[in-house]
């Protein structure tokens, strides 16, 4: 089956104990700008061959390959000819190294940071000297890498150009029919396989057109349709209305500088007949001249009568017209109800730009004879009695409710049951010719990558596809990870050179195929397989390098059932695309995949975090059995919830591999909509690891603590200095804390108890805590670990260690509770929610994390709620000042205290005595700039329930700050410094703590600038 894997004998060159280089250093800065570099390309890299989730950027692959298969100069193990033929080699794209090891080593972690450059992936040069280095540490026989959970490549592709052998597998079949023609038929065809696929491609449009010319007509003038822009409808339920709701979520058609396009409505009333919303196209000249959309949070507003409609009644009649996708026509083929064309844009030749205008009957008609020609398809197929399955999707969209899959799907909410009713009756017969046509050239070399194109044509010309007003062209459906049901979108039209067409997606798929053979012309060993189950050899592997599944932030089979029933449609061999342990399933494997998803079962129980953690042992274990005795693995994970971390690492450990490395390297762009108050990480941690020897000793609970402390404050010290920050130091410090536990083969208290890996981690998130509170606030934190004063209180740390984690390796803050994109509206979230969120403001993390660092260090969150912190479904969010004002100094804020405390500065009182405690009620007038004297405000609304502490007094200040009260604030500054140092500890961790552009910050600066000297 797999006729380059073979179980492997002698020839090996690196001693079996020789530590690899990624054990010892690694250039993670420098790799990380790469990685990101690369993912900012547009084309021209493989990644756009096809979509594929969670993919590994080709930089940090191939660097941390050439990590994992390159022995450490400085070893004393390592050969004496390696390093010889090292010299020779780095010679070529550098300086010559230095005659000491030292020296060699850093030559060679330069050209592993060189290397990641996507400019010099294709390098002859570049090329020449990674292989000759990989040859040189493991002799003629290539060392095969393996990757279990391949996905989209990365890292077999990578194996492939350093010239190892490499076997990719996953479990999912579109997986593995994008690493068959990226490993397997590019390889082996070359760069004429893009050639074919452009001759092939042009082919199939011209009888495309043929067959589909008349229901994208062009305008009398010549003008030619490049899209069409729509809106579901509902019908106003108000009385005396019944008015068609238009559901659009913004009525801009354009925002580009020189041609802004909006649309504006009016309300035509007639005797005894509904209102009619009628539609016109402007040019907008500011904001303020476009209204609101009709549509936000499911809720639709009447622009007829002003009622809102609820989210529920949306979703009822949306599912009575399955998605209302399409139009519904009377017998005279006019439009009665379902979807409102809104606007056609146009394309003029000899013109540049996009022309809008309103719809017309001749676009309507096109739409009819759409519905009917698909009819007439559908009959015959039928009465064909063809076996197998219908042209168009009639496979089930994926349930929501529950966790994983149920909170990226909502579209069967809205009456999407199945995969057809995504698609409106005109896309539906362009991709069922396309995929015919497709299908029918089977014969063709590049007959795989036409059905890879046809999929991408689908994920463009689908009823979710909004129109992107500043580039102005339709969008695609996963621009996250998520299938919502949509509102307003953008129908392509697909016949033409535009975006959303069959050509640019033909061209785009023959680019990026041309880059995945660049500089290589091996093939990969490609199959479908359950990791839990490898069908390898034993001690085979030189590397196991792999990007498992994230717990239950990504679920792969759900949302590639997307592509996968077009595919299959498309695709004349279909032996790949099915699954292998239930013949029945008509879509994509979800028993065996291997994520948490509690929606699903396996083998008579769900799919919790029991069976990932399980299952992902196995896997594990799978990959230490096949592992030769000198091999190394890599495990990369970029996820941030508390369990999904717990359940990887468990399952290493019980499938017998120890921690030898870990190194945070930036892949994530922070502006990515899952990074917007998300649990998306801005680096990927890549865990290098060995297996476990069978003779591994028992640890010693004190000892392993002891050392514990130490390991983790010089790593952190490290990526530190390397920019690694927040929740990426975090994740970044458990490898080399878990290299102290993973290495023996249990852990145990002097009293013979065993230690669990549960156990463990709460002393590591503690280490990590102390260690930032330290850093953060200073010596004087250490000193009250020892029982020395000094400490600040506990909503001070908490606060601290928030706003620490907070902090983004790429420089932007983690989580903010304002960002708030429209795409991201997908109905899945309760409505509430999502409105109430919307509106808060301030830093949010997820509650486990949260936890995870205050539980240890004696902070109980609940003593803090509606304090500083918020606490709502699973989700804490840090009370921004100005929210503080009321609990603070009662219902008229900070402005009566402001009157208060410059009424005491005036007269030399003290001015903190008795405003947050006064002794005796008396009333405070509070005064506003420029206006009369407001109502007197007693005491009793300034008292205080609890004792004020110095996140307290910091906050006061910055609220006088804010008010402009600047008498009052040097009062409190003075007895500040007269009181301690806390206070301006405090306030200047904190400045240093919140991002740049907060309001916090310039509130804080602007603060400590009028301290007195």
């Amino acid at each position: 089956m797999f006729t380059r894997i073979k179980t492997k004998k002698g020839g090996r060159v690196i001693p079996k104990d020789c530590k690899r280089l990624a054990e010892v250093d690694f250039p993670i800065a420098e790799v990380g700008k790469h990685a990101l570099a690369e993912k900012a390309r547009r084309m021209g890299t493989p990644h756009q061959l096809h979509l594929w989730w969670a993919r590994r950027p080709l930089a940090s692959s191939r660097a941390m390959l050439l990590g994992l298969l390159l022995p450490d100069p400085c070893d004393e193990l390592c050969p004496d000819d390696f390093k010889t033929s090292a010299r020779l080699l780095l010679s070529k794209v550098q300086g010559k190294p230095g005659s000491d090891d030292l020296d060699l080593q850093k030559g060679m972690l330069k050209f592993i940071a060189d290397f990641a450059n996507w400019d010099l992936a294709a390098n002859s040069k570049y090329i020449e000297v990674g292989r000759g280095l990989v040859k040189a540490a493991h002799g003629e026989e290539p060392p095969l890498v393996v990757d279990p959970f391949a996905g989209g490549g990365s890292i077999p592709l990578e194996a492939l150009r350093l010239g190892c052998d490499a076997f990719a597998s996953d479990l999912n079949p579109v997986a593995c029919l994008i690493l068959k023609v990226m490993l397997e038929d590019i390889p082996r065809y070359g760069p004429e396989l893009a050639d074919d696929l452009g001759r092939a491609s042009a082919e199939i449009k011209k009888q495309a057109e043929e067959e589909l010319a008349d229901l994208y007509p062009k305008d009398p003038d010549g003008a030619t349709p490049i899209a069409y822009l729509w809106a579901r409808t509902v019908q106003c339920e108000a009385p005396n209305c019944g008015a068609e709701i238009p559901l659009i979520r913004s009525l801009w058609l354009s925002k580009k500088a020189n041609r802004k396009r909006a649309l504006r409505y009016t309300v035509k009333r007639s005797k005894g007949a509904p209102p009619q919303i009628e539609l016109q196209i402007f040019q907008p000249e500011s904001e303020d001249d476009v209204a609101s959309g009709t549509v936000s949070r499911a809720k639709a507003t009447c622009v007829a009568c002003g009622i809102v409609l609820a989210p529920d009644r949306v979703r009822t009649q949306l599912v009575a017209q399955h998605g209302g996708a399409d139009v519904v026509f009377n017998a005279n083929h006019h439009r009665t109800s379902g979807a409102r064309m809104l606007s056609v844009v146009t394309v003029m030749p000899g013109e540049t730009g996009r022309r809008y205008r309103l719809p017309n009957e001749k676009d309507y008609k096109a739409v009819y004879e759409a519905q009917t020609m698909l009819a007439q398809v559908l009959t015959d197929w039928a009465d064909s009695g063809e076996q197998g399955a219908s042209p168009v999707p009639d496979e089930p969209t994926p349930a929501g409710g529950g966790s994983g899959a149920g909170r990226a799907f909502s579209a069967q909410r809205y009456g999407m049951w199945r995969w057809r009713d995504a698609f409106t009756a005109r896309q539906s017969l362009a991709l069922v010719t396309f995929s015919r046509l497709a299908r029918n050239d089977g014969d063709n070399p590049s007959h795989e990558l036409l059905a890879l194109t046809v999929s991408k044509l689908a994920e463009r010309n689908n009823s979710i596809c909004d129109w992107m007003v500043s580039v102005e062209c339709p969008g695609h459906l996963y621009t996250q990870q998520v299938v919502p049901p949509g509102w307003d979108f953008a129908e392509a039209a697909p016949l033409g050179e535009s975006s959303g067409s069959f050509e640019l997606a033909a061209q785009s798929t023959a680019a990026n195929a041309a880059a995945s053979v660049t500089g290589n012309s091996r093939s990969a060993d490609v199959a479908q397989m359950d990791a839990a189950e490898l069908l390898l050899p034993d001690e085979t592997a030189d590397v196991f390098f792999t990007d498992p599944p994230y717990y239950d932030a990504v679920p792969y089979a759900d949302l590639s059932d997307f592509f996968f029933v077009w595919l299959k449609r498309a695709i004349l061999d279909r032996s790949r695309l099915r699954d292998p342990f239930e013949p029945a399933n008509s879509l994509t494997p979800k028993v065996r995949e291997l994520v948490q998803d509690e929606t699903k079962w396996f083998d008579g129980t769900v799919k919790d975090g029991s069976f990932f953690e399980k299952r992902m042992a196995k896997a594990f274990g799978e990959g230490q059995r096949i592992l030769r005795p000198h091999g190394v693995g890599c495990v990369v994970f970029a996820h941030k919830t508390t369990e999904g971390w717990e359940a990887l690492l468990s399952g290493m450990i019980r499938g017998g591999w120890t921690i030898t490395g870990s190194w945070p390297i930036t892949t994530e762009r922070s502006a990515r909509m899952r990074a917007r108050d998300s649990a998306a990480l801005a680096t990927s941690v890549h865990l290098v690891c060995r297996p476990r020897a069978d003779d591994a000793p028992v640890g010693d609970w004190a000892d392993v603590l002891k050392e514990l402390p130490k390991r983790v404050g010089v790593w952190m010290d490290r990526l530190q200095d390397e920019g690694v920050r927040g929740a990426d130091l975090v994740f970044a410090c458990i490898g080399p804390a878990l290299e102290i536990f993973s290495r023996h083969t249990r852990v145990e208290t002097a009293e013979g108890r065993e230690v669990g890996l549960a156990e463990y981690l709460e002393k590591v998130w503690e280490v990590v805590g102390r260690t930032a509170l330290e850093s953060v606030l200073g010596t004087a934190e250490a000193a009250a670990r020892n029982g020395a004063a000094g400490a600040l209180e506990e909503d001070a740390r908490l606060t601290a260690l928030f706003l620490w984690t907070l902090q983004s390796t790429n420089g932007d803050p983690a989580g903010s509770a304002d960002d708030d994109d429209e795409a991201a509206d997908d109905g899945a979230e309760d409505d509430e929610a999502r409105a109430s969120r919307s509106k808060a403001k301030g830093y949010t993390l997820i509650f486990d994390v949260v936890r995870r660092f205050a539980q240890p260090l004696g902070i109980e969150l609940p003593q803090w709620e509606d304090r500083i912190i918020d606490i709502k479904k699973g989700v804490v969010r840090l009370l921004p000042v100005a929210e503080r004002a009321k609990q603070l100094f009662g219902e008229e804020g900070a402005q009566a205290v402001a009157a208060r405390l410059e009424k005491q500065a005036a007269t030399g009182t003290n001015p903190l005595q008795g405003i947050l405690f006064p002794d005796e009620p008396e009333t405070v007038p509070t005064r506003r700039r420029g206006r009369r004297p407001a109502a007197v405000v007693a005491d009793e609304s300034l008292r205080s329930p609890r004792q004020v502490t110095t996140l307290d007094r910091v906050h006061t200040a910055m609220l006088l700050q804010a008010g402009g009260r600047s008498n009052a604030l040097r009062a409190l500054l003075k007895t500040e410094q007269e009181r301690g140092p806390e206070f301006h500890r405090l306030a200047n961790a904190l400045s240093a703590l919140y991002p740049k552009g907060a309001e916090e910050k310039r509130l804080l600066d602007a603060m400590l600038l009028a301290t007195p000297r």
